[in-house]
């Protein structure tokens, strides 16, 4: 079996400049094709605290500066970080969540690592939208944050309080635009109407 310098090995991971990683990209990065010697220097990996495993085929740099929006958007794919947590992000919403809620086109999870909890809302394709990619995660546009969270408040599925918000860096162009895409069910319009007390719709 071909033999494997750890340290030469560690120096490609940092040399590489990410900080999230699946098995494919590990084999491309190391340049080990073989899989039972892939997975033994990766458990090298792992036993030297170069890199940390969140779960199957996933692992992270062992960095403190990874950001909770970029580990969100690695975590479950496809998805951008949305609800309280964008809306927090903007200062439309000072209380801080304890959670980072995205919005994803999969089934609904909840994913835990290192002490932080990560939820996943499942949503329509057609509503899959309205985000913008921010240093190097996706998060959607305050507009869209506001409407995911009228609409899953509209199901059951989220709370609202309007008189917690801040809406004065809000387009309402865009908040109109974005809104057509969303289908007017009788709890959504009366939610709606809620919202027109504080803005002009």
């Amino acid at each position: 079996m071909e033999t494997y310098n750890l340290a030469n090995l560690t120096r490609k991971i940092y040399k590489s400049h990410l900080q999230f990683f699946t098995i494919k990209i590990l084999r491309d990065i190391l340049l080990i094709k073989k899989e039972v010697t892939l997975y033994t220097i990766i458990r090298k990996l792992l036993k030297a605290n170069v890199i940390l495993k969140i779960e199957r085929n996933k692992y992270i740099l062992n960095d403190n500066e990874i950001a909770d929006f970029s580990l969100a958007n690695f975590l479950y794919q496809p998805s951008y970080v949305s609800f309280e947590s964008a809306l927090n992000f903007y200062g439309i919403l000072s209380q801080f969540p304890y959670e980072i809620a995205s919005i994803t086109t999969k089934k609904s999870v909840k994913k835990e690592f290192q002490g932080k909890i990560f939820t996943y809302a499942q949503i329509k394709k057609n509503l899959f939208f309205g985000y913008q990619k921010t240093e190097n995660y996706l998060i959607a546009y305050p507009e869209k944050a506001l409407l995911d969270q009228l609409y899953f408040n509209s199901k059951g599925l989220k709370t609202l309080n309007l008189d917690e918000y801040d809406f004065t860096s809000l387009q309402t162009s865009r908040l109109k635009e974005f809104l057509k895409k969303y289908p007017r069910t009788r709890q959504f319009k009366k939610d709606l109407e809620l919202l027109k007390n504080y803005l002009s719709l």
